[in-house]
């Protein structure tokens, strides 16, 4: 799994829902260089994952470009 993915899908739902990456990041708990971790291969934990995916209102699989719906498995 490319997990560079998840920054592409966070970023495509920020904007979706009209919302910084910054705000995002700071609401959901996640560190202010997640974007430039996982572009450079280091794989987020699953509470943070599930934490972003529950502030952006999607699915984990969604973040992990498993499937282009977001509300599959909420």
């Amino acid at each position: 799994m490319n997990i560079a993915i998840i920054a592409e899908m966070v970023k495509k739902r920020c904007k979706d829902r009209n919302v910084s990456i910054k705000t995002t990041l700071e609401e959901s708990g996640a560190n202010r260089n997640f974007i430039y971790d996982v572009e450079h291969g280091r794989c987020p934990s699953a509470e943070i994952m599930l934490s972003l995916a529950e502030y952006l209102d999607c699915s984990v699989d969604y973040l992990l470009g498993r499937t282009d719906k977001p509300e599959i498995n909420k």
